[in-house]
Parts: structure tokens; sequence; C-alpha cells
């Protein structure tokens, strides 16, 4: 499987910011929350390398021969081709997160994962909280599709991939908050207020602690 083929890592050719010890940034939050749009920008913004757990899942699907590459395929029957499969087999899943622990021990990175907060030991872990209906209309914004198509999608997308992260680890995705150390209500701020807020709090908590 081609781990690296649009895995989509992003080092910004900045100067780096000086912190104390190599930074580690979780950023998770259900889809539609805005997490892979946040989490970019604050890896650009802080020189930081960039690695999102979805774009390898792509990545992996594509070297299975899906079209993974189309905007909204996670949304489509497709998508959720692919998500029965990673309920049948770990080996996807295990593989992203061999991948993703160790670009975490290499350190100065912002992961964008649902699995990291709980399989990583420190770093520091945001969760963005968003309503299911706030997130169905990001979605169907973003793909260009129906709200109600857009919600359907999400509830079954969803039911799906936390029975998968159940069966392999356990954990209850989006109900168990307790890894987090910053949670943040998203639903009435726009995508750029979230950005200032979690940059504020980088600057004055992560990179001073």
């Amino acid at each position: 499987m081609g781990l690296s083929e649009g895995s989509r890592m992003f080092s910004p050719g900045r100067r780096r910011v000086k912190a104390q010890k190599p930074v580690v940034v979780c950023i998770g939050g259900m889809a539609g929350s805005g997490k892979s749009t946040l989490a970019r920008r604050v890896a650009e913004k802080y020189g930081l390398d960039y690695l999102s757990g979805g774009d390898v899942l792509r990545a992996l699907a594509h070297h299975e021969g899906y079209r993974s590459s189309r905007c909204g395929w996670w949304e489509s029957e497709e998508g959720m081709r692919f998500l029965g499969e990673r309920g049948k087999d770990k080996r996807f899943d295990k593989a992203v997160d061999a991948k993703l622990l160790q670009m975490a021990r290499r350190g100065n990175v912002v992961l964008d994962s649902w699995t990291m907060p709980w399989l990583l030991e420190g770093g520091f872990k945001m969760w963005l909280e968003a309503s299911k209906e706030r997130r169905a209309e990001r979605i169907a914004k973003r793909d260009r599709i129906g709200f109600r198509d857009a919600l359907s999608a999400l509830e079954r997308k969803e039911q799906q991939t936390k029975a998968i992260y159940k069966k392999l680890y356990g954990f209850s995705l989006g109900d168990d908050l307790t890894p987090f150390s910053f949670i943040l209500d998203t639903n009435n701020l726009e995508g750029g207020e979230v950005y200032q807020i979690v940059c504020m709090v980088m600057t004055n908590v992560v990179l001073t602690s």
C-alpha cells in the first residue's frame, strides 16, 4: 500500500517556531467540523508539518482502485463502500495510525486525526464541537449537494466510523472527549473566528508549555 501517495504532508518553507520542546498537536472533530482546514492553516502559520489521517486513507483507497480524489468522495456511495471494507479489514486503519504515530515521534507536527488523541501519549489535543445539523450544512455547501442528502450521508458515515474505532481500539469517537485539553464549540463561529481562537491557544498555551 502506497502511504506516501496523496497523503499531503505539508512542510512550509518558512522558519519554524521556537518552542521549549518539539510540538505535537492533534486536532479532532467529526466530519464537517472544519478540523482539516484549521489544521492546515495552523501548520502553515507556525511552520509545522501537517499530516491528515483522512488523506492517508484516501491514498490507500486510491491504491485499492477507488476514485478517492474527487470532492465529496467520503459521502459518496463509493466512499461508503470503502468504509464498509475498512470495517472488515483492519489493515487500512492500522497502516494509517502507524504513519501518524511515526510523524508524531518526529515532533513539530499538526495531526488531523480521529485516532491520535487516544493512541498518542502526550501532545496537545483539541476537539472542534459542532451539531450534526450544522456540520451537514457545511458539507452540503462544500460538496454542492442538498442538506438532506448531506445529513443522511453524514449519519451513515458516522455510525460506521464509530463502530470501526470502537471495535479496533475501544474508544467512543465523538462521545468520549476525555483525551482533549481544549474543546471549542464552533456552532456559532465562522472559520476565521475558530482560527483566531486556536492561534491564541497555540501562542499562549501550546508553545509556552
